[in-house]
């Protein structure tokens, strides 16, 4: 029967009969005593460094051949990008088999046995500095680094040529139409004088109600809006780069409240539109306090006054939030009465 002293942890080092760890005699594997083996497992950690280089040379194929819009047909995830497929899966395995040829290459060829070093002082005595110095040429000899050539040869191509996926990718941060001038299409959104405003509930699909009335809007309430047609702007482009640029926040506040503007009158009986896009890395604001008039980003606390031409009060962002002019249509319902005057979102370096 056993007892609670049974079940205690043991000490190696007090414990008559227990050797300590590194005392434990050595079991030495196959490739420690058999040099074919070794050979063989040297060849397996080669390969896969090599299969790695492969893969980097198989994405920037499929990069540069595979048609961006083409479609595949997969189980479980249904139709899915050719390219985002195979992007995905030539530098998922270049990496994988970069790690693995790393563990293979410890499991099988460097030293496995324990090695116990007793806490001393921080600084050193150089006795100390010259073994520190021989424990570093012996593992370097141990791990083989020196002696297994076509390991070695073959680990520095592959992470040679690891990074050029990542460069190549590079290219994709910036994608026009041939004949579209990259500053024009950051300048300007999908507003235009007499758009109608809409509320943004999250659909990506289907259709918006008619628009939004000055009486919907209470005094401190603050309202996501979209333009009306983005849907079908949506539709004709595949895309949803259109929506982010004209993604809008209504505020209503006392008109006593708003010491200035963007433009004289871009208000509607207190009623205020700004971009929901902060200036600063882009990400979307709806965080507004409405005794304050403080529009707060979650991302990096860079906080604006939209009573007071959304001006900067605190945090990274360089430049205030553009504020849309607005107004109402026949119908009463709010509409913009121009796109914005200055870009939108965070700056770029072809912003004059």
């Amino acid at each position: 029967m056993s007892t609670d002293k049974d079940l205690l942890p043991v000490d190696p080092h007090n414990e008559p009969g227990h050797l300590p760890i590194a005392d434990i005699p050595h079991t030495p594997r196959v490739t420690d005593t058999d040099p074919k083996a070794a050979r063989r497992a040297e060849r397996q950690v080669a390969s896969m460094f090599l299969l790695s280089m492969v893969f980097v040379v198989l994405f920037v194929v499929a990069f540069v051949t595979i048609d961006k819009s083409a479609v595949v047909y997969i189980p479980v995830l249904g139709v899915v990008g050719a390219s985002q497929i195979a992007l995905g899966f030539t530098f998922g395995m270049a990496i994988l088999l970069i790690g693995t040829g790393a563990i293979q290459w410890a499991k099988k060829l460097m030293p496995d046995v324990e090695v116990v070093q007793e806490r001393h002082s921080m600084a050193s005595t150089p006795k100390e500095d010259e073994e520190a110095k021989a424990d570093y040429e012996r593992g370097k000899e141990e791990s083989g680094f020196a002696r297994y050539t076509i390991i070695r040869r073959t680990l520095i191509g592959a992470l040679a040529l690891f990074p050029i996926p990542l460069v190549i990718m590079l290219r994709d941060l910036w994608q026009t139409p041939p004949g579209e001038n990259p500053v024009e299409l950051l300048s300007t959104t999908a507003w235009r004088d007499g758009l109608r405003i809409v509320p943004d509930t999250g659909e990506t699909t289907g259709e918006f109600v008619k628009g939004i009335r000055p009486e919907d809007i209470p005094v401190g309430g603050l309202v996501s809006a979209l333009p009306i047609d983005i849907m079908e702007i949506q539709k004709a482009e595949h895309n949803l780069n259109a929506r982010g640029k004209a993604a809008i926040i209504l505020v209503r506040m006392d008109p006593s409240e708003i010491r200035s503007q963007q433009g004289e009158g871009w208000d509607y009986q207190g009623i205020l539109a700004y971009s929901k896009i902060c200036t600063h890395v882009g990400c979307p604001i709806a965080l507004y306090e409405h005794r304050t008039h403080h529009l707060l980003c979650p991302c990096h606390q860079s906080t604006f006054d939209l009573a007071d031409s959304g001006d900067v009060i605190f945090g990274p962002a360089a430049r205030r939030m553009p504020q849309l002019p607005i107004g109402v249509d026949e119908e009463g319902f709010l509409v913009a009465k121009s796109d914005f005057q200055q870009p939108v979102g965070p700056s770029f370096w072809e912003r004059g």
